[in-house]
């Protein structure tokens, strides 16, 4: 008789995870790359909000991210708090190409630290790297010996906010702080890993193993969801993600 201890699944947990910036930061690329690995130059903006699912694997847990991106433009933004509430982490997203943006990623921070839930996980996230060069390239091993990489944007470089001043925010503030590029992929798998990991274990959601059967209709496929799955059943709705 085989060993039931020899290969017990790791438990698996939902995460609402919503999505606030400025029009045109690149929230919808940062969630494209993520989940599919995929960049689209010329995506659409998005209208509303969008919904998307991508697991993370930890060393000793599955973390299934239900992610609300939701639009930058300003008359959707009395909307955010419908898709805020109830999440238990934040990416608040700015273009390291246009001040304003920061800002503006500030006002969400302070919104969310006085409405969200509390102990909601936010990460600071300063999209778009890939500009912040004259070649369009980064050189990691240049930046970490360059004494100016982090203080000042270097002529030819369409960056217009450093990393100390976006860093030392997020400090003061208790945020998660990155920087990424959505187009080549840099730190966006390290953004959704460093969320997944400063979740308290008593903020987790739907606690389950991996390999335990659900009722019937309520699998899901990564990207999408079935919302008229089990409308009649009488039993948990294990998923949803309002």
């Amino acid at each position: 008789m085989s060993d039931s201890n020899a290969s017990v699944p790791k438990p698996s947990s939902s995460v609402k995870l919503v999505l606030l910036g400025e029009a045109a930061v690149g929230k919808s690329s940062l969630v494209l790359r993520f989940v599919n690995n995929d960049f689209q130059e010329n995506k659409e903006p998005t209208i509303g909000a969008a919904f998307l699912t991508q697991k993370c694997q930890l060393p000793t847990r599955t973390i299934k991210f239900e992610i609300w991106d939701t639009a930058g433009q300003e008359r959707f933004a009395s909307l955010a708090p419908m898709y805020y509430r109830n999440a238990q982490s934040a990416l608040v997203v700015y273009d390291l190409t246009k001040p304003s943006s920061l800002t503006k990623a500030k006002h969400w921070v302070a919104e969310l630290q006085r409405q969200a839930s509390p102990g909601i996980v936010i990460a600071l996230v300063g999209n778009k790297l890939d500009l912040c060069t004259a070649t369009g390239e980064h050189d990691a091993a240049e930046a970490e010996n360059s004494e100016t990489a982090t203080e000042e944007p270097q002529e030819g470089d369409a960056r217009k906010i450093t990393t100390k001043e976006a860093k030392d925010y997020a400090e003061e503030e208790g945020l998660l702080f990155f920087e990424t590029s959505a187009k080549d992929g840099t730190g966006v798998q390290e953004v959704f890993n460093a969320i997944a990991n400063a979740i308290p274990e008593t903020q987790l959601k739907g606690s389950r193993p991996a390999g335990a059967t659900g009722q019937a209709g309520q699998t899901r496929d990564e990207g999408r969801v079935n919302l008229n799955a089990n409308a009649g059943a009488g039993g948990p709705k294990d998923g949803c993600a309002c």
